[in-house]
């Protein structure tokens, strides 16, 4: 019971922490439920995917850093970030509630949440305590922070028809760059004198995204805060008219 309350705690107070910084309108809860078991039922075609190809690269191509390159951005991150965003852009995406430009961040970092925790349950009955420890500072975190750079550019993409298709390969790219990065430096084949070198690449690609995440949040409330003083203004003056 205790490992399974350290497997989930993180994704719920992520959860909780993104919730409340939606201040001027706030979300359906059971979307948000969705959204999260959207996440849930996203990590089956991403490990289909990496169980399908992982062996068959690696017999083409080898060890090496080139794989694991390959291993890191396209099978793994795409597969997962590319799951994620199917689940955000089938359901939440298209519901009514999506009417704030904050809303895209929200769900997708719902969606991410759903997707880490179930993962994280596995990571953390399969090795113990310890594991769970560093997963609830870093990979836990480092998912939450990949759904805030999706949710950005899908939030873009809703309320910027106009540009809709390049907000929505962002909304896929930048997810994918900071996910493939940071496994990058974690698979990489570790030895005595580079072990500490590798997690420092880890930690600094994971840092910067954390650092960017939150700018982005302050920024979506901003234009967030704009939208809906705009609309009070429309819909005041529009009952002075009438």
């Amino acid at each position: 019971m205790g490992l399974l309350a350290l497997a989930i705690a993180p994704g719920i107070a992520i959860c909780l922490f993104i919730y409340f910084k939606d201040k001027h309108n706030r979300e359906p809860v059971w979307l948000m439920l969705i959204s999260f078991i959207m996440g849930v039922v996203s990590i089956a075609p991403a490990l289909i995917i990496q169980l399908t190809l992982t062996k068959p690269v690696n017999q083409l191509m080898g060890e090496g850093i080139f794989y694991t390159a390959v291993f890191s951005y396209l099978i793994v991150a795409l597969s997962e970030e590319g799951s994620k965003f199917l689940g955000l852009r089938l359901v939440p995406f298209r519901k009514k509630a999506f009417d704030d430009p904050f809303d895209g961040i929200l769900y997708a970092v719902m969606v991410s949440m759903g997707f880490a925790t179930l993962e994280n349950i596995g990571y953390v009955f399969q090795h113990g305590f310890g594991t769970g420890i560093l997963r609830m500072f870093l990979s836990v975190p480092a998912h939450a922070t990949f759904g805030v750079l999706m949710g950005y550019h899908i939030g873009l993409a809703k309320f910027d028809p106009e540009n809709r298709k390049r907000h929505m390969l962002l909304a896929i790219f930048w997810p994918v760059f900071f996910h493939g990065t940071f496994d990058f430096f974690l698979f990489l084949p570790k030895n005595d004198w580079n072990g500490l070198f590798l997690f420092g690449g880890a930690l600094v690609s994971f840092i910067v995204a954390v650092k960017l995440s939150l700018k982005l949040i302050r920024r979506k409330q901003e234009i967030s805060k704009n939208y809906f003083v705009n609309m009070d203004t429309i819909n005041k003056e529009g009952h002075d008219i009438l």
